[in-house]
C-alpha cells in the first residue's frame, strides 16, 4: 500500500458517492484534455481513466504515490507527471480542464496558478476546505468576499456544488470540505491584470477601512474624492474594481 504524508496535506477521498458526484459535475461540460491535481491513492483517478476519448494526465509530487498508481493502474503509464503543480509547465498545448481533491495547504496557490495560465484553463472542478470554497464563491457584501473571490470571479463563474464531510476521507480532516466548479466568463475591461491584482490586494489588505484610506497610495487626491471611495472594499463588485484600474496612478 502507501503511507499518508501530513507534510503534503494528504487526506484521500474514499467515499465512492462523492467521486461519482465530482465526475458528474466534471462531465456536465464537454472537454478533450484533463489534468488531475494530486491523484494520491487513485480514488478519483480510476473514474477519470474510464472517461472515453479524453487526453488525461495527472500531476503528483509524492514519488511513493507515483509508484503505487503505476502499479495499481497500468493505464496510468506515461500519464503521470512527477512534479509540484505550482511549479509545472502547462501540461497540454491546447486548452484543458483541471480537476482534483486539492491539498488544503496550497489550495489558494493552486487557484492563483490557474489564473496565471489564463484562458488555457477552460474549467476547474475542485475540492477545497469548505471555508476556502465559500470564499471563492462569495459575492459582494459578504464577510467572506475578499481577494480570492474578486480575482477568480473576474475570469470564472463560480458554482458551489456540494459539501463533503470529514468521514468521506482517509484520514478524516478536522474540517468540512466543499466542491466548486469554475467556468470561464468574459472578463471585465481592465487596465492590466497586474493593476487589477494590485488594486484588489491593496483594497482588502485593510478591509475594515474605507476604500479611500486603504488604497490612498494608488490614486490622486481628486480621484479619491469620489463618493465611491466612502465604501469598504467588500461592497465593490468585480466590475467596480476593474473600472477603477483606469484611474490608478501611472
Amino acid at each position: 500500500m502507501y503511507t499518508l504524508k501530513k507534510s503534503l496535506g494528504q487526506h484521500f477521498l474514499r467515499d465512492e458517492r462523492y467521486c461519482d458526484q465530482i465526475v458528474q459535475a466534471l462531465t456536465a461540460h464537454p472537454f478533450q484534455r484533463l489534468l488531475e491535481v494530486g491523484p494520491g491513492g487513485g480514488a478519483l483517478t480510476k473514474h477519470l481513466l474510464a472517461l472515453p476519448e479524453i487526453d488525461f494526465k495527472a500531476v503528483e509530487l509524492d514519488e511513493e504515490k507515483i509508484g503505487y498508481l503505476e502499479k495499481i493502474y497500468p493505464a496510468m503509464s506515461g500519464k503521470l507527471i512527477h512534479h509540484s503543480f505550482l511549479d509545472m509547465e502547462k501540461p497540454f498545448p491546447a486548452p484543458f480542464t483541471v480537476v482534483g481533491n486539492f491539498p488544503y495547504n496550497i489550495s489558494t496557490q493552486i487557484l492563483f496558478k490557474v489564473l496565471d495560465w489564463g484562458d488555457q484553463v477552460e474549467a476547474v472542478v475542485g475540492m477545497f476546505q469548505k471555508e476556502v470554497a465559500e470564499r471563492v464563491a462569495a459575492g459582494p457584501g459578504s464577510k467572506t468576499y475578499g481577494v480570492i473571490s474578486v480575482l477568480v470571479q473576474a475570469f470564472y463563474a463560480v458554482d458551489y456544488l456540494f459539501d463533503v464531510p470529514p468521514e468521506a476521507f482517509q484520514p478524516p480532516p478536522k474540517v468540512m470540505s466543499g466542491v466548486i466548479r469554475l467556468l470561464p466568463v468574459k472578463p471585465p475591461t481592465m487596465r492590466s491584470h497586474a493593476a487589477f491584482r494590485l488594486l484588489v490586494k491593496t483594497a482588502f489588505n485593510q478591509r475594515r477601512k474605507t476604500l479611500r484610506n486603504a488604497v490612498r497610495g494608488l490614486f490622486k487626491p481628486e480621484i479619491l474624492a469620489d463618493p465611491l471611495f466612502d465604501q469598504r472594499a467588500e461592497r465593490l463588485s468585480v466590475a467596480d474594481f476593474a473600472a477603477l484600474t483606469f484611474k490608478m496612478n501611472g
